[in-house]
This record gives C-alpha cells, sequence and structure tokens, in this order.
C-alpha cells in the first residue's frame, strides 16, 4: 500500500465517494475543494486508488472531510493510516504554545473509529451540539 499526499484527482474523488454511495456535488464544487483542500491522501493499492482523505481548515482550526476506504479495501487499516497522517499533519502545523480545534462529521455508526483517534461525540459538558446546513440552489441559476 502507498500512501499519496496531495495527488488526489478529481476521477478518483468521485469514484470514491460513490463507491460508499456518497451522492456527489456539482463538478466545479469539487474541483474547487480540491484546489482548497490544505492537505489529501491517497491510498494506493497496484495503480488502484483504494482510500482517501482530505482536510481543510485556517491555521487554527481543521476540518477533516471526506475519509472513505473502498468497500473491498476496509478493515485493512487504511483508514487508521489516513486518519493519522491527516492529525499529524495539524500537530506539525500547530506552532510551539498554540493549540488546533480538529472537527469532523462521523457518518452514523462510524462514531467509535473516531474517538479511537481521541474525537469526542458531541454535545459534551464542553461543547453543545454540533450543527449542519445543507443549502440547494436552483438548478436554473447560472
Amino acid at each position: 500500500m502507498e500512501y499519496k499526499e496531495n495527488l488526489l484527482s478529481y476521477e478518483d474523488y468521485c469514484m470514491l465517494r460513490e463507491s460508499v454511495g456518497w451522492h456527489l456535488f456539482s463538478k466545479n464544487q469539487m474541483q474547487q475543494a480540491l484546489n482548497n483542500s490544505l492537505y489529501t491522501i491517497v491510498a494506493v493499492e497496484n495503480n488502484q486508488s483504494v482510500g482517501m482523505g482530505r482536510l481543510t481548515g485556517d491555521g487554527m482550526y481543521f476540518l477533516i472531510v471526506d475519509v472513505v476506504v473502498h468497500p473491498a479495501f476496509q478493515k485493512c487499516g487504511i483508514g487508521t493510516n489516513i486518519m493519522n497522517m491527516l492529525l499529524k499533519y495539524v500537530e506539525e502545523k500547530t506552532p510551539a504554545g498554540g493549540r488546533s480545534s480538529v472537527q469532523l462529521i462521523a457518518e452514523k455508526g462510524k462514531e467509535p473509529f473516531y474517538e479511537k483517534f481521541g474525537f469526542k461525540t458531541i454535545p459534551h459538558d464542553f461543547c453543545g451540539s454540533g450543527m449542519r446546513k445543507v443549502i440547494h440552489a436552483d438548478s436554473r441559476k447560472m
């Protein structure tokens, strides 16, 4: 297994999202998201992309997104390696005396996987509920 940094292609991004049943966004949105990523990982086996992860953020707050392992390659440690690489990136970018907040939204039922990395389900004593809003644009909008 080879892990490539900052080489996640649009085609692999789409293929891996679809492999786990995730909807695609518009091509322009997905390409812009890839271009604006701080850091990406793609796991490659026999010249086939089998896993990925992306990190976005502003240097204080980081968001882990699109952690996907193709179903045929799950339960092999690929997701764990991707998460470790994403978190290592944040650790290296956090300055001495500073702190970084790393956030993610787990797919339902995947919370225990992320808890292994120290993530806590919210709400808890320190944080309120995480919240999300999805905005759909009118398809006639140009």
